[in-house]
């Protein structure tokens, strides 16, 4: 037998352009196959009905419908009930004016889909576009999302819940629109039910979205040029949300200055203008609610905007127009200083993580490792107990950067990310354990004992212990060879996680091959 924390199951997770698993070849959710169930259903003549999503009350959920309402719920479909005359997938294109939320408390789910349809490259990805209630129709649809390392196709009937002949969940402002409405039950189903979509962060679905790099930042402590960081980010077509704090008595509910306490926002794009002689760094942000405004500097209500049109007015009417709409429209903005002082945290999703380096001629890459705490053998848990050794172990090794990539002083290199999978279908059963992890200068090969431990203390490591579904952090570490020790708090726990380790330059990943690795070899240029 292997001594404990011999990592036996660590694979790259990296899939291959057309793999199975990659978005080009997703997985196929519960083994449904979209295209052979339609065909059947063509064949057969009859309409879908999904039997591990199926229209009753486990679908719908416990806690998310009053007991006396469950009885008047009645499923329907689009084309074939009395919702509306002419049901459409999309009307007139895809946009944030599309939705409105239902009952259940998914607002972090929505701010994330509103974030999608600004970002069609990736909306695409999410939703098949092709599909409509017209040709070939037969009650079945179909959307893809990133589930812990693996893109899947999740498949649905088109079997709405409603009261009265009314979505009791997302529904649409062009009332015949329906494709909200379908990916917010294909997500329901991901999720177990629709009660398992209440309470989150946007973080989650931006990731699911994407299958991309996910960086939080807590604005509490932002650092000063987050708002640059920001701006590449807008430009690199990325994806961002944000939250509020909670507030002293329940969530929801609106503060004196306008915006909602405990609420998910979208950040919609970010701008600079020049008002009374300096610049302002603006953010523009999108409420789910589509009520509920800030009410302080920038806000409709404001003197800016109007200040900004009358003191640029002999210049370039369109020029000013476009700034202007850019800034307003349907949307909340404000200065980057109420941004941070009134938000909790922002969270940036991106399918490539450019935008963290302002330099064009260096990329960062990413990989990604599947790995497991297994109780008795590969889960130590924190430094606080001897048997923190045990678990698994990454090296790492950071070379120079190329002249053209050099970083300046000080400057962050290595963004380390670590997810744990669930065990459970059902998302509000799953109890996300305490994670983190410690990174050391590594002075020996092989298996790192536990009197390294004892005798080293660790050069980074996350702030804290935290039972979220992802932690990481941002590094600046010198090139040199470094040793990652992913763990839960307490020993004994068994989870399955994913590693993300993410550098300025190319990875290379070796595999020792006999006898079994101790730990995984990440080579990489920083």
């Amino acid at each position: 037998m292997p001594p404990p924390g011999v990592c036996l199951n660590i694979m790259k997770t990296r899939h291959k352009k057309d793999g199975y698993g990659s978005l080009a070849s997703p997985e196929k959710f519960l083994n449904q196959d979209f295209n052979q169930l339609k065909q059947y259903c063509l064949v057969q003549g009859v309409r879908y009905i999904d039997e591990f999503f199926p229209p009753d009350r486990n679908s719908i959920g416990q806690g998310v419908v009053n007991p006396s309402d469950l009885s008047r719920i009645e499923w329907l479909r689009p084309r074939v009930s009395k919702i509306v005359p002419n049901p459409a997938f999309i009307v007139d294109g895809v946009s944030r004016f599309d939705f409105g939320q239902g009952i259940v408390g998914n607002c972090w789910f929505l701010a994330s889909i509103g974030a999608l349809t600004f970002q069609n490259h990736i909306l695409v990805q999410v939703v098949p576009l092709e599909q409509s209630f017209d040709e070939d129709y037969c009650g079945l649809f179909h959307f893809r999302f990133w589930r812990f390392g693996r893109w899947v196709d999740v498949v649905i009937d088109d079997k709405l819940p409603t009261i009265d002949g009314r979505l009791i969940f997302v529904h649409s402002t062009t009332p015949n629109e329906f494709w909200p409405a379908l990916l917010e039950k294909a997500y329901a189903k991901v999720c177990g039910s629709y009660s398992d979509m209440s309470a989150g962060t946007p973080s989650e679905a931006l990731v699911d979205f994407t299958g991309g790099v996910h960086i939080c930042f807590q604005l509490a402590d932002a650092s000063p040029n987050l708002w640059q960081l920001m701006f590449r980010a807008a430009q690199s077509k990325s994806l961002m949300g944000c939250g509020t704090p909670q507030g002293e008595t329940s969530a929801n509910t609106v503060a004196p200055n306008g915006l909602v306490e405990g609420h998910a926002y979208t950040v919609t794009g970010v701008k600079q203008v020049m008002s009374r002689g300096e610049a302002v760094n603006l953010v523009r942000l999108w409420n789910p609610w589509g009520q509920g405004e800030w009410i302080g500097d920038w806000s409709d209500k404001a003197s800016m905007a109007s200040d900004f049109m009358e003191k640029n007015k002999n210049k370039n009417k369109k020029t000013v127009i476009c700034v202007l709409s850019k800034l307003i429209c349907d949307f909340q903005r404000m200065a980057m200083g109420d941004f941070c002082r009134f938000f909790s945290d922002l969270d940036i999703c991106s399918l490539c993580p450019d935008f963290l380096d302002g330099n064009s001629s260096c990329h960062w890459k990413s990989s990604f490792h599947d790995g497991r705490w297994v109780a008795g053998t590969t889960a130590g848990g924190c430094t606080n107990y001897h048997s923190f050794w045990t678990n698994p172990q990454y090296r790492v090794k950071i070379q120079g950067l190329l002249d053209e990539c050099a970083q300046k002083q000080g400057e962050k290199n290595m963004l380390v990310s670590l997810m744990q999978k669930p065990d459970k279908r059902n998302r509000r059963l799953v109890k996300n354990l305490h994670i983190g992890f410690m990174i050391y200068e590594a002075i020996s090969i092989g298996k790192f004992p536990a009197s390294f431990f004892n005798t080293h203390l660790p050069v980074a490591q996350t702030k804290t212990y935290m039972n979220a579904r992802e932690v990481m952090e941002f590094f600046t570490l010198k090139p040199g060879e470094y040793l990652i020790v992913p763990s839960t708090f307490k020993p004994n726990e068994t989870a399955s996680f994913i590693l993300s380790i993410l550098s300025k330059a190319e990875t290379h990943i070796q595999y020792a091959v006999s006898p079994p690795p101790a730990c995984l070899n990440v080579v990489m240029s920083a």
